[in-house]
């Protein structure tokens, strides 16, 4: 499963990021690492931004970058 695929107030953690060279390096840049929960606030009525909460501060993700974070 990926980030986007989860619903509105779901707590995940993070399996892998499967991004590659720049685009990788910004998602972990952000907090966003292997085993880091990640709760699931809002998801736009598109689907693009997801907004969540990463290590106590809120983020929102386009739902392209959200597609390349596995999560259990």
């Amino acid at each position: 499963m990926t980030l986007k695929e989860a619903k509105c107030g779901e707590t995940v953690t993070v399996l892998k990021i499967n991004g590659v060279g720049a685009v990788k390096r910004r998602i972990m840049d952000m907090g966003i690492t292997k085993g880091t929960p990640i709760f699931v606030r809002r998801v736009a009525p598109l689907g693009d931004p997801v907004e969540i909460k990463v290590r106590g501060y809120e983020l929102s993700l386009r739902k392209a970058d959200a597609e390349m974070i596995a999560v259990e």
